[in-house]
C-alpha cells in the first residue's frame, strides 16, 4: 500500500458512507454499511490540538510546549442524497432520546480517472459520530434542481486518516 501520493488529487471527487458503531477494537468484519450518500460539499474535517505551555523555573527565556486536549470540529455535508432514509432516521431517533445510538462515518476521496469502480486514495473516518442538525431542502415550486439534504451536521469522538482503500469497499 502506498504510504505516499505521486499527483495532486482533486477534492471533488468523494463519498460519503455511515456505519453501525462497532466496539473499540471490535474485528473489521464486525463494520457495516447503513448507508451511503453523495454530497456537493464536505466540510469540517478538522483536528484542533491546544499546547499546554509550562513555565520552567530557571527559563527566563520562552516556555515548554506539552500536548494538550485535541478538539474535533463539526463536520457539514452539505446538498446532498443519501442511499436511504437512514440518516433521517439517524437523526430522529437521537433527537427523540436514543442518545446513545452512534455511527461511524467515512469519508473517502476518490481518483480522478473516470471508471466504473474508481479507486479509494484516502479515507477519513470518524468514529461515534452523533448528528446535531439535519435542514431539508426548501419547497419551492418555481422548478428548481435543489436535491434531498440541504445539510447535515455532525460531531463524533475520534478522527483516523488511511491513505489507500478503506476496505468499506
Amino acid at each position: 500500500m502506498p504510504t505516499s501520493l505521486d499527483y495532486p488529487l482533486p477534492a471533488f471527487r468523494f463519498k460519503v458512507e455511515f456505519f453501525l458503531s462497532t466496539p473499540k477494537g471490535g474485528k473489521k468484519g464486525d463494520k457495516k454499511l447503513l448507508c451511503r450518500g453523495g454530497f456537493a460539499e464536505c466540510t469540517g474535517l478538522e483536528a484542533t490540538m491546544e499546547p499546554k505551555s509550562i513555565k520552567v523555573g530557571g527559563n527566563n527565556y520562552g516556555q515548554v510546549q506539552r500536548v494538550g486536549r485535541v478538539n474535533f470540529a463539526t463536520v457539514i455535508l452539505r446538498r446532498g442524497v443519501a442511499s436511504n432514509r437512514d440518516l433521517w432516521t439517524w437523526f430522529d431517533l437521537v433527537a427523540k432520546g436514543a442518545y446513545a445510538y452512534r455511527l461511524d462515518a467515512e469519508v473517502s476521496l476518490l481518483d480522478f480517472e473516470p471508471k466504473k469502480n474508481p479507486s479509494v486514495m484516502m479515507t477519513w473516518k470518524m468514529r461515534n459520530a452523533l448528528p446535531t442538525k439535519f435542514k431539508t431542502v426548501d419547497f419551492n415550486a418555481k422548478g428548481s434542481s435543489d436535491v434531498g439534504i440541504e445539510e447535515l451536521h455532525f460531531v463524533y469522538e475520534e478522527l483516523s486518516h488511511k491513505v489507500g482503500s478503506s476496505g468499506g469497499d
